[in-house]
């Protein structure tokens, strides 16, 4: 239910913090792992880690051709395709009357455009090799508003209606898509934000249940569910991966 051996899975972003815990779930659970990113040398480092059969492949993850070129390439030299994980992803901290327009499209791109890019990509390889699985990676801010991220909380919520959407369209194709809301985990990302928001690292563990910070190996369990057959009749959800954060009033 749970092993992924013979599986091909793309992870994007997979070069550095969550991505790079779920590919280390995938791979870990058998899966060959293409790492989907723009920074081949941190690419080549965790190809190194992932071994069994790793590559990567550098991409543009907001352009359509580079994400076409991305998936053509990955079946050719893998065969196949039934797992993605669309995890790239951008913050820009500023209040929506400080955020310019092209911030705000930065940010919207590279985190909900490419998700629908990379999945719209991905749909014929999956059908032809009889379904698939697709993760998507959200946010607490899919769920609450916050006064410096209002282009990273449109695009997060954007992100769980699309699954949603995704998850209808492609349920007769033996497609699942779900999505992931990741609480406050140990990243490069967060840890800017703890430079940038006073206060944040002493409410978060204040609010959080589990008395901790995430950390990127937080998610290998759960990639490894929602990529394998143990999920097989989930699709459409949103899973909070917050150690209770969100259920805190």
């Amino acid at each position: 239910m749970f092993g992924l051996a013979g599986k091909v899975a793309i992870v994007t972003g997979g070069n550095g913090g969550i991505g790079l815990g779920m590919a280390r779930g995938l791979a870990g659970a058998g899966a060959r792992v293409v790492v989907a990113a723009r920074d081949a040398n941190k690419s080549e480092a965790a190809v190194r880690e992932l071994g069994a059969g790793a590559l990567a492949i550098a991409v543009d993850v907001t352009d359509e051709r580079s994400v076409d070129a991305l998936f053509r390439d990955a079946v050719a030299r893998c065969g196949r395709l039934d797992i993605l994980v669309n995890n790239a992803g951008i913050n820009i901290r500023k209040p929506p009357h400080e955020l310019s327009l092209a911030e705000w499209r930065q940010v919207i791109d590279t985190n909900l455009t490419s998700a629908y890019l990379c999945s719209h990509a991905a749909h014929p390889a999956m059908k032809r090799a009889g379904g698939g699985k697709i993760i998507n990676i959200g946010s607490m801010m899919s769920i609450f508003g916050a006064p410096y991220a209002p282009a990273y909380a449109a695009s997060k919520g954007g992100i769980v209606q699309f699954t949603k959407a995704c998850a209808a369209a492609w349920a007769p194709d033996q497609i699942q898509v779900n999505a992931i809301l990741p609480g406050w985990i140990d990243t490069d990302l967060t840890r800017r934000a703890r430079v940038q928001v006073a206060g944040l690292h002493d409410s978060v563990l204040r609010r959080t249940p589990a008395g901790r910070w995430g950390t990127i190996d937080d998610f290998r369990g759960i990639a490894v569910f929602l990529a394998g057959r143990a999920s097989d009749f989930i699709t459409g959800a949103a899973i909070t991966v917050d150690g209770g954060y969100s259920v805190q009033g």
